[in-house]
């Protein structure tokens, strides 16, 4: 990705302004005295600029290392002798200033903003933001007898083009301010300082707040009807994230999905996810820990994923609700609720195998590299796709043997594609905004693990909730090793 286009036009110019300081001692005479006066305008414009539309940190620095070299720049100029430090002192101070200035670009480059890749579908993307309570279900996590589990969701689904002069939805929330919230409880979870992730609240994404649904058939590319319920209903793909992450973890899968005829449905697991904002005001961080007992972890990791399964259960009966307007929205009349997956990512992966088993009316389910949880796994009817990461030495043991258990007990055929190259935040948007480290998120191109991920997902489900695409062995193969298990065991 081009480290000049994640930076502004005045990011490039304090950064240009203040690489000719820091080299302006090591010109010519004739040209030192324009250079000098051009650079440092350009510092102290694009400076004051950047003060006032909002300086980020990688921005920081940039100006300290021209603050460093604005002096000694400068004052040959002004002074009648215009004596200069002799190069065997000057040398080392400009090797430091220079470095300073490269940390701008550099870290721009390693953590920038994330920018989403267009979705490829022929329908624009709409999204928008529920709030459901179960109210036969009692939270948990809380004492408070009255207390109901309340789940938050958000919803990508194809649309109308927008009007003119739309403006896309931020990244982790439907304000800004949620996405900072959000941005920082990510980090916080993470470990790191939460500037190091504060380009997340600046990204947009492809979709856009409550443009109505698209008219036509929910087939993507083809005509006729879109499901059973008409022509312009169109399959729903339940999604759960990751162990402490959010619900818009994976949008640029969930806009891909969407521009070819999907409704997609990301879930906040309060108490799990790393921050739910809800409609009131409150913010419900995660409660979740690891013990550091094994056998402890693995009962708690059980217990959350039979949580999450049931929030996805119920966000799929909510999903009539929704359809028949009872829930107004854009998606009045466009669901096809008899064509449902469920998919998530690690932890939500398990909970979307654990939901199918116990919600038959869950028709296919993705699991993108989860280890499942279940403690007394059954027979289940759903086909499965499950993306694994790159199998080595560090990968769990119990992984795939486990999960490969899991995938031959399904009634219908499963398929297990590991992609080469790709880590297990692969699979998510993390490619888009943090350091490219084969160990963190694989060694593919930042955009190609989430293009992998939406492909192989795509294949799948038009095979497994579209009448007439055949099986998607073929398609899956061109993204990784394929292993199919057909039931009775071949």
């Amino acid at each position: 990705m081009n480290t000049l286009v994640q930076m502004s036009p005045w990011e490039a110019l304090l950064v240009l302004g203040a690489f000719a300081l820091v080299l302006v001692r090591w010109l010519p005479p004739r040209p030192r005295r324009p250079v000098t006066f051009g650079a440092a305008a350009s510092v102290a414009l694009s400076g004051a600029v950047l003060g006032v539309l909002g300086l980020r940190w990688q921005m920081v620095p940039v100006l300290a290392g021209a603050a460093v070299v604005l002096p000694f720049a400068l004052s040959p100029l002004l002074r009648s002798a215009r004596r200069r430090a002799p190069w065997w002192l000057a040398l080392p101070g400009s090797a430091v200033c220079l470095a300073l200035v490269a940390a701008g670009p550099a870290t721009v480059w390693a953590l920038p903003t994330p920018v989403f890749p267009a979705p490829t579908g022929r329908f624009a993307v709409g999204t928008g933001v529920l709030e459901l309570t179960d109210p036969e279900r009692p939270e948990t996590a809380t004492t408070a007898p009255d207390d109901r589990r309340t789940v938050v969701v958000q919803y990508w689904y194809p649309a109308r083009k927008p009007p003119a002069g739309g403006r896309p939805a931020p990244y982790l929330g439907r304000t800004e301010h949620e996405a900072r919230v959000v941005s920082g409880a990510l980090a916080d979870y993470s470990g790191l300082p939460g500037f190091l992730l504060d380009g997340l609240p600046r990204a947009r994404t492809h979709a856009t707040f409550g443009v109505p649904a698209a008219d036509g058939a929910g087939r993507d590319g083809a005509g006729g009807e879109g499901g059973e319920g008409g022509a312009d209903r169109f399959p729903v793909v339940l999604f759960s994230p990751g162990l402490g992450g959010v619900r818009t973890q994976n949008t640029a899968w969930a806009e891909e999905l969407a521009g070819h005829g999907y409704v997609v449905v990301g879930l906040d697991h309060p108490y799990d996810s790393a921050a739910v904002v809800l409609s009131d005001g409150r913010t419900i961080r995660t409660e979740v820990s690891a013990t550091g007992d094994d056998a402890e972890d693995e009962r708690r990791a059980a217990a959350w994923t039979a949580v999450r399964a049931a929030d996805l259960s119920f966000v799929r009966a909510q999903l009539g609700r929704i359809d028949s307007g009872e829930i107004a929205g854009p998606l009045t009349g466009h669901l096809d609720t008899a064509r449902v997956a469920a998919a998530g990512h690690s932890l939500g992966g398990g909970a979307a195998l654990q939901a199918a088993r116990q919600d038959p009316a869950i028709a296919a389910v993705i699991d993108l590299d989860g280890f499942p949880h279940d403690p007394t796994p059954q027979p289940f009817r759903q086909p499965v796709l499950a993306l694994t990461q790159a199998i080595g030495p560090d990968t769990d043991p119990e992984y795939l043997p486990k999960l490969t258990r899991v995938l031959s007990l399904s009634a219908a055929t499963t398929y297990r594609l590991t992609v080469p190259g790709a880590a297990h935040l692969t699979f998510t948007d993390a490619p888009l905004y943090l350091p490219p480290l084969p160990s963190l998120v694989g060694s593919l191109d930042r955009t190609e693990g989430p293009r992998i991920t939406a492909g192989a997902s795509l294949a799948f489900l038009d095979a497994a909730l579209r009448d007439g695409r055949g099986d998607p062995a073929a398609a899956l193969s061109a993204y990784g090793a394929l292993t199919v298990h057909r039931p009775g065991g071949s």
